[in-house]
């Protein structure tokens, strides 16, 4: 059946205008003013709505095996999370152990994946370097779909790269046509603030922001950008939580560098007293890398989203329970590192905003949506609403008020980082591939639906993505 959404607003990042939308097969086929309805359409009054591209969230860890355990939201319940916040497409991340084949890992999340409720790809962390790695990557990138590659400069022993390979990864992944991303924090001074703090006796979460400094995460992401701009990659820094960090990224934009940067919804509104908490159950549900900061370093990241210097925002769904995390309240350094933010990033990216007059509508849309489709490779497919683009339409209400529960979000955790706190704007109605997957409060998505969406690699002088770093005005940091 085909689908007319009449008089909505229609906002992509470069323009909005009233317009109706058509669909046929899952595809957008027109958008323009009193379009006609097909003979047996189903048709959806959007008047008063905002039509939107479906948010694309390109960092998230759905079913993810970590430390004897894995995150709570598989590919069913984090994508019906997803789909509740206007969000119709994820990049989740294959990350081998070190010695394990790259293929295997990510043969394994696309097993994992295959019940799926919304659209979703692969990025491929690469935790150790060889000629055997190096040519999977060829493999991934040509044959899979794969156009990014991820490098943790924390987790030692791990997880991470050896800091002598990250030149060798970078270079290879340049030669394919691919994006290297950076999880970017200090992987010495961790674990030695980590012993020092127990050592006195430190044992509740307030250990854990004190263990993961600005500096450390501003050391790093200036080494990112070093051994970037000596391989030639485009870069691209993960959950940037700081102003000194955000420093390093405007530095190297503003050298015409090919480095981006991506925030997180919780970084936006989480302030750093939530790890004072007295009760350590409580505490411990904040604890992720880099940790919630003060009011200034959210100031800044805001500051980044509305001029340019940042592009991308993700919620880095990393999802635990509390019963996961009872084996760490003695000892902060074992708790597991990660929060759940999937079904509320575009809420709270409205809400602090274009609400409060930080974004245009536009700007909203090129932070959720665009700018990750372009900087994936994967506009425009996904990420505008225009003809031939997938049907990923957000129906969202300007001035919806949503208060963020426990007891009522579609995670499978028990507990949020928002809770209790309300947000203006939200969806109303969500379709993923023309489908109406929800609408007031209910996901009707069925296991399965989403689709893995491959990214190719871009072209050798990787032209779109430098034209997007030259379009941003970089700004200071405030």
């Amino acid at each position: 059946m085909q689908l007319v959404i009449r008089g909505a607003t229609v906002v992509n990042a470069d323009h909005s205008a009233r317009a109706d939308i058509t669909v046929s097969q899952g595809r957008i086929h027109a958008v323009g003013p009193d379009l006609d309805i097909p003979s047996g359409a189903r048709v959806v009054d959007a008047g008063g709505l905002l039509a939107l591209p479906g948010g694309i969230d390109p960092h998230t860890h759905l079913d993810m095996p970590v430390a004897g355990t894995r995150t709570v939201d598989n590919f069913e319940q984090g994508g019906r999370a997803a789909l509740a916040g206007g969000t119709t497409t994820i990049i989740d991340f294959a990350i081998p152990g070190q010695g394990q084949s790259l293929l295997q890992a990510f043969d394994a999340c696309m097993d994992r994946a295959r019940t799926a409720t919304c659209d979703y790809s692969f990025h491929v962390a690469v935790t150790w370097f060889n000629a055997s790695v190096a040519r999977e990557m060829g493999v991934l990138a040509r044959e899979r779909g794969v156009n990014s590659f991820k490098h943790y400069m924390a987790y030692k022993g791990t997880i991470m790269l050896d800091p002598e390979q990250m030149p060798h990864s970078f270079a290879r992944a340049r030669e394919l046509g691919c994006l290297c991303t950076v999880h970017a924090e200090n992987a010495e001074i961790i674990p030695f603030l980590q012993q020092r703090l127990l050592a006195q006796g430190v044992t509740h979460p307030r250990g854990h922001p004190l263990t993961h400094p600005q500096s450390g995460e501003a050391d790093a992401t200036w080494r990112a950008i070093t051994v970037a701009e000596a391989t030639g990659a485009p870069l691209y820094v993960v959950h940037i939580s700081c102003a000194q960090a955000l420093e390093a990224v405007i530095a190297a934009q503003a050298r015409g560098l090919p480095v981006f940067g991506e925030c997180l919804g919780g970084h936006l509104v989480v302030d750093a007293a939530v790890y004072e908490q007295k009760d350590a159950q409580s505490a411990a549900r904040f604890v992720m890398s880099p940790p919630f900061r003060p009011g200034q370093d959210r100031e800044a990241l805001w500051s980044g989203l509305e001029h340019g210097a940042i592009q991308v925002t993700a919620s880095d769904n990393c999802a635990f329970t509390d019963a996961q995390r009872q084996a760490g309240l003695r000892d902060f350094s074992r708790l597991p590192s990660g929060t759940p933010g999937l079904e509320d990033r575009m809420r709270v990216v409205w809400d602090g905003g274009v609400a409060q007059g930080r974004l245009t509508p536009e700007q909203f849309v090129a932070v959720t949506s665009t700018n990750a489709a372009r900087l994936f490779n994967i506009y425009p497919r996904k990420g505008c609403i225009r003809p031939d683009a997938d049907a990923d339409i957000v129906l969202w209400d300007p001035n919806a008020e949503h208060t963020v529960s426990a007891a009522t979000h579609h995670h499978a955790t028990d507990f949020s980082v928002f809770e209790g706190m309300t947000f203006r704007g939200s969806p109303v109605a969500t379709f993923l591939a023309g489908k109406e997957v929800f609408r007031n409060g209910r996901v009707t998505a069925e296991p399965g639906i989403g689709q893995y969406i491959p990214r190719p690699a871009f072209d050798p002088e990787l032209t779109m993505l430098r034209k997007l770093v030259s379009s941003q005005a970089p700004c200071r940091a405030t």
